[in-house]
């Protein structure tokens, strides 16, 4: 080959699955073909670079003329192995994983976005989203504009010449407000913008957004991806153009790089994903039917109850499964009485685990105005629907009756 002939770029080998495998065998097949000694867990590179048999080769690889894996802060094959799984279960051509989920979000504002660019998002993401694209990227000169989740003339008319990105969080956390993410992928690419969905809650196993117009996926893998509550990790699934041309290029230069090992972690939860999707999600259900008689309960909140106001829809997106969050409202006369009633419920559980954290096989229990979205003002969490009185319960794998009692001894006394 001379100088000046052009290198055929080399692909790194994929495994050799039949087309059309289904969603849960993908789930423990998909990503690299195994070593020369065979083994059937995974391997777990800890290695922060690879050799190269020559300059020349060294050179190609750096200059992404031949794909390798060249240095752990963007190319290690036991992360690769975790985004070709994830993008196989949520339907996607690539992926590219980050140190945690908020990570994910950074990295694709960064990628997308320039000063004078202009965003729409929904009021009900997770409080640290709306602070990073309107606190951190406002400070570089990104617009954005926050709507109601659920109006899709408000995301509509909040469109301008110079938005790129529309941002939805669906169910949201912790309202499961759900938003028709079809009707968002109309109104985005009819404006030349591009769709972003956090599919957290529910994950590929409940819900897969490029099937109604999604453009990107994001992850925390912190939830329910690892499931038992050990790594922080992030994703977004995608196309490999935008990979290529926006996120990797981020990737290199700013290292919000997913260590091997945590992908690793991920990886061997996405073989569970599925089953414990289905048997959380079923206890969510029957919890919420449970809260919603208790005489101390005001208002309960999960997309598979009749009474949530987007039910059929979240049965539509969400193959006919609510999730595994529920949150309720306690009865209060005003929002002081809301936050001690709220508090005492809470450090009442004995099983529940009281953090903000959710999608572990351990139930967990949190105050969503005080933790999760404690940062923003309380103008800003009005807006979003989270009151003193709000509760949120992430289902785990803990017996149902156990839940019941546990949180009956906070809620019993209310009721009296």
């Amino acid at each position: 080959m001379s100088d000046d002939t052009p290198r055929q770029k080399t692909l790194l080998p994929r495994v050799d699955l039949p087309s059309g495998a289904r969603r849960e065998t993908l789930a423990v097949r998909e990503g690299l073909p195994p070593s020369a000694w065979g083994e059937n867990s995974e391997a777990l590179f800890l290695t922060s670079s690879f050799c190269h048999p020559d300059a020349a080769t060294a050179a190609a690889r750096f200059a992404n003329e031949e794909e390798a894996f060249v240095y752990s802060r963007f190319t290690n094959p036991t992360v690769m192995m975790m985004e070709r799984r994830l993008a196989a279960l949520e339907g996607t051509e690539a992926c590219i994983a980050t140190s945690s989920g908020m990570s994910a979000i950074l990295l694709l504002c960064m990628g997308l976005l320039k000063a004078g660019d202009h965003v729409v998002c929904s009021q009900s993401v997770f409080g640290s989203t709306i602070k990073l694209i309107q606190g951190e990227f406002g400070k570089f000169g990104v617009q954005s504009s926050f709507v109601s989740q659920t109006d899709v003339r408000a995301w509509r008319d909040a469109m301008r010449p110079n938005t790129k990105l529309l941002f939805a969080e669906t169910p949201s956390n912790p309202l499961t407000e759900v938003c028709d993410i079809g009707a968002l992928a109309e109104i985005a690419h009819a404006g030349g913008a591009l769709l972003a969905v956090d599919n957290c809650f529910c994950t590929p196993a409940l819900q897969r957004p490029v099937e109604f117009g999604a453009d990107l996926i994001i992850h925390s893998g912190t939830k329910y991806l690892d499931g038992q509550g050990r790594v922080l990790a992030g994703a977004i699934c995608c196309s490999q153009q935008l990979i290529d041309d926006a996120f990797m290029p981020a990737m290199r230069s700013a290292g919000m790089s997913l260590s091997p090992f945590n992908a690793w972690v991920v990886l061997k939860g996405l073989e569970t994903l599925d089953i414990r999707m289905q048997a959380q999600s079923a206890r969510a259900l029957e919890l919420a039917r449970w809260l919603e008689s208790h005489p101390a309960v005001a208002r309960v909140l999960h997309p598979g109850l009749a009474s949530h106001p987007q039910h059929a829809l979240a049965m539509a997106q969400q193959a006919g499964n609510g999730g595994a969050v529920a949150s309720f409202v306690v009865n209060a006369s005003d929002a002081a009485q809301a936050r001690e009633r709220a508090f005492a419920v809470i450090d009442a559980t004995r099983i529940c685990s009281i953090t903000a954290n959710l999608g572990d096989t351990k139930t967990t229990i949190t105050h969503p105005a005080s933790t999760s979205h404690g940062r923003l003002s309380e103008e800003q969490r009005l807006a979003a629907g989270i009151t003193q009185g709000l509760v949120r319960v992430a289902v785990g794998l803990d017996h149902l009756d156990d839940l019941k009692a546990d949180l009956a001894r906070g809620l019993d006394p209310l009721a009296a």
